[in-house]
């Protein structure tokens, strides 16, 4: 499951490529990040016994957030993104062998053991921009349905999807406070019944077919039909133009598709939250 600290780490690495700088790896943003969750959490405790500054009760009202974050890697899936986050996420290698699925975890056994790491998967990088006045809007999505080592696959991706999508002009460094971030880690790719053998909410689509000798495909993130409202028809027909089809909609059921339906577990996280862990990093001088 994407966790926080993968969505830290993909601003890390636009970050540091912007400015010109050496990136933390994966494992130093993860264990930073454990280390500044317990420092606020030691200075909320520590904050109990005297009055609260402004800053302090929203450092407490943040905490409780954080925790989750940081102790529960099972649980970290956020609400979906505005509408146009990722309807039109983009993918640049073949689906991967059903070596890439992740197993489903029983609840018993996320209480009583450890919840082994995930060091590869196929994954999605999008960027989103956030204002008060348009709310959220694309500014790039990339991904692969090839299993990648997260560490390479991440940062890879993270720079892709800012700046080589080619919908969008690159992603500069005055865009950074803006921006949001959004990692889905892909599972569960299978082989559906039929066009309609999926689930809205639940299920992602790759479709493949074939229109007056011509071959097309594209894909959609679990959460995009959910954000536009869309029926399962629409859903569908949505997917099919955007592969580049051009028939009458009312005649779609007459196309031969195949359809891959695959789950995706997200997390998001906006530049602030970044920033504020990435002064505390520069502040301890690590």
């Amino acid at each position: 499951m994407a966790t926080i600290e993968h969505c830290l780490y993909c601003f890390e690495a636009l970050a540091a490529h912007l400015e010109d700088r050496k990136p933390l790896t994966l494992s130093e943003v993860q264990k930073s990040w454990a280390e500044y969750v317990n420092t606020l959490e030691a200075a909320d405790d520590e904050d109990d016994t005297t009055a609260a500054s402004p800053g302090r009760n929203n450092l407490t009202k943040r905490l409780p957030a954080l925790r989750r974050l940081v102790a529960s890697p099972v649980s970290g899936s956020s609400a979906s993104s505005a509408p146009s986050s990722s309807a039109s996420s983009t993918t640049s290698l073949p689906q991967p062998s059903s070596g890439a699925d992740t197993p489903a975890t029983s609840v018993s056994s996320i209480l009583t053991t450890p919840v082994p790491a995930i060091t590869e998967s196929p994954l999605f990088v999008t960027w989103n921009t956030i204002s008060s006045r348009h709310g959220h809007n694309l500014r790039g999505c990339i991904g692969t349905f090839e299993a990648q080592e997260l560490d390479e696959g991440l940062s890879s991706y993270a720079l892709t999807s800012a700046l080589h999508d080619t919908r969008f002009n690159p992603i500069s460094l005055r865009e950074l406070p803006s921006l949001e971030v959004a990692v889905t880690l892909l599972t569960d790719f299978e082989d559906a019944d039929g066009p309609m053998d999926w689930e809205l909410g639940t299920h992602g689509l790759r479709i493949s077919f074939y229109y007056h000798g011509r071959r097309y495909g594209a894909t959609y993130l679990p959460d995009v039909a959910v954000e536009q409202g869309w029926t399962k028809e629409e859903t569908l027909v949505s997917l099919m133009r955007k592969a580049g089809w051009m028939g009458k909609k009312d005649r779609w059921e007459e196309v031969d598709l195949k359809v891959v339906r695959y789950q995706g577990k997200k997390e998001s996280l906006e530049y602030a939250e970044y920033k504020r862990w990435r002064e505390w990093l520069d502040s301890h001088g690590k």
